[in-house]
């Protein structure tokens, strides 16, 4: 694929062919799942060493789920391919436990491995698709797919765009994890930092550059770079956010900037929310 589409605006379909879609899994759980469709991008040579690509999603799988709620997961890992970025969709009429955030088993898994060259692209795929999923109808679309082909068809239609610079499309849940592991790093002991550092490094892996290097510029003037919004109030610096900036984040798992002091804002915690 020319890289110039990646800045542009490009389709889903133009990602993975028809023969990358398996549309019912004969697997019941999550790691067998998960391995189902890496086979099926090693039958068709886009993939290779399915062990350490299996280990790879599932480490990240084990820091944070990928399922996004309403019966859809999107596992995904940063490893070498002999392409930029490979995808294989499997579909389970009977659901799948994905440990998801709403409790439901996830009935869509959308796989993605993508080159380490290219650390922005997951952003990029991962914000159409945040975009397209989030809409009732088209996900009931695509669960009452009657065959493969419409299948393919409805997801062909998604469309991809980079994020726009005012709101990063990032789930934000990586970088208040993130957050927690920089923590503990400075608590742990030696025999701990090993396990912390790759915990941080998938973490990192998934975030642009420009991202990255304003969590860790945050980090070391503040001592934390991502703060909670409890009752329209940036715990950061303790101001009002916009009660527009206040409503799209809560409930949101997208990341937005505060006006004010900088730090990345996310919704309060349930615990919270309660109080």
């Amino acid at each position: 694929m020319d890289k110039r589409d990646v800045l542009g605006i490009s389709h889903f379909s133009d990602y993975f062919k028809i023969n990358q879609l398996v549309f019912e899994l004969r697997a019941s759980e999550k790691v067998a799942a998960v391995e189902e469709l890496i086979d099926v991008l090693a039958k068709q040579k886009l993939v290779r060493n399915r062990k350490m690509i299996l280990t790879r999603l599932m480490d990240r799988e084990t820091l944070e789920s990928t399922a996004l709620g309403d019966g859809i997961a999107v596992p995904h890992a940063r490893v070498d391919s002999d392409g930029e970025i490979v995808i294989a969709v499997g579909r389970s009429s009977e659901g799948i436990d994905f440990s998801a955030p709403d409790k439901k088993k996830v009935h869509l898994i959308i796989l993605i491995i993508w080159n380490p060259t290219l650390p922005g692209l997951f952003n990029h795929l991962f914000a159409g698709l945040a975009h397209f999923l989030r809409d009732p109808h088209f996900r009931r679309r695509i669960f009452e797919a009657k065959d493969k082909n419409a299948l393919w068809e409805a997801l062909g239609e998604i469309e991809l765009r980079l994020p726009q610079e005012d709101k990063i499309i990032s789930r934000a849940g990586l970088l208040r994890k993130l957050q927690e592991i920089e923590k503990k790093k400075k608590k742990a002991t030696k025999a701990q930092l090993p396990t912390l550092k790759a915990q941080a490094d998938l973490l990192r892996e998934e975030l642009d550059e420009a991202l990255l290097t304003r969590f860790q510029k945050l980090m070391e003037r503040y001592g934390f770079a991502v703060a909670e919004v409890e009752d329209g109030v940036c715990q950061g610096c303790n101001i009002s956010v916009s009660t527009e900036m206040s409503s799209a984040i809560e409930g949101s798992n997208d990341i937005y900037i505060c006006e004010n002091c900088g730090k990345y804002l996310v919704a309060a915690s349930p615990k919270k929310k309660k109080k």
